[in-house]
């Protein structure tokens, strides 16, 4: 069965009506993997048909608010009663020092956020090394970026060997050009045009780099600041990488 993909949101934290902050769903399995959080994200799943109570799995790259700010709000809203369609158990898949984030967001937000155990699971991948889970219709190998202490990219392997990987927010990183090797799909930030460098970003030609040393065969560019509206991205893309480029665009759909 093939993977789907939806672009939620290819924008960052500044508010924009087009583009939502970067995440994305991936349908595989019979499964709802939700990456990232940013605020606006719970709309954009409505948007595409899918509601909080479909998503069994959260990937969260990193804890900045555009990546992880409606997490609070997301599970308030699995606790309304008049909502409680049904009772699928939640994961929340990060990197290391979540729980102690979340403990945080209880301090504030006390039981209105708390899921029964049977319900709810956390689970905390290495910061330091590559890492990895086998869960029941894909598996997940997880390496640190450079971008933020508790920063990763993901790679998603589906119950047909496709592979999908996600950079979630970096700079250039060795790492995610050996985890993305061979990827059939590779979603990657591109906050930055070339000329506007930003420490712990990569820009068009830096991603499509990446992307060529771990050749790639398709690479989406996604997280785009405003002034990446006003350049050629892809025409930057393709100074460095000679495989299919795809723009990301809230609610774009994609087959892995």
């Amino acid at each position: 069965m093939t993977s789907r993909i939806t672009i939620l949101g290819s924008g960052t934290c500044v508010p924009s009506l087009e583009r939502a902050p970067c995440s994305f769903l991936m349908q595989t399995g019979g499964q709802n993997l939700l990456f990232d959080c940013g605020p606006g994200i719970v709309r954009r799943l409505l948007e595409v048909g899918v509601s909080i109570f479909d998503i069994s799995y959260i990937f969260l790259s990193h804890f900045h608010p555009d990546h992880i700010g409606e997490l609070a709000s997301f599970l308030f809203s699995l606790k309304h009663p008049a909502l409680s369609l049904q009772k699928k158990p939640l994961t929340i898949v990060a990197g290391k020092g979540f729980r102690r984030f979340f403990d945080d967001l209880k301090v504030v937000y006390g039981n209105q956020i708390v899921l029964p155990a049977e319900e709810f699971k956390v689970i905390e991948l290495d910061t330091e090394k590559k890492d990895g889970h086998r869960f029941p219709s894909f598996s997940v190998t997880s390496s640190p970026v450079v971008h933020r202490p508790e920063s990763l990219a993901y790679r998603i392997v589906d119950e047909s060997g496709k592979v999908l990987v996600y950079s979630g927010d970096t700079d250039v990183s060795d790492r995610l050009a050996k985890l993305s090797s061979g990827a059939d799909l590779m979603i990657c930030e591109s906050a930055f045009p070339d000329a506007q460098k930003v420490e712990g970003h990569l820009t068009p030609s830096l991603a499509g780099k990446i992307a060529q040393a771990a050749r790639v065969k398709r690479l989406v560019l996604t997280h785009f600041y405003p002034a990446c509206d006003n350049v050629d991205i892809e025409k930057q893309c393709r100074s460095t990488y000679n495989g299919e480029i795809v723009l990301a665009k809230d609610l774009m759909r994609l087959n892995l």
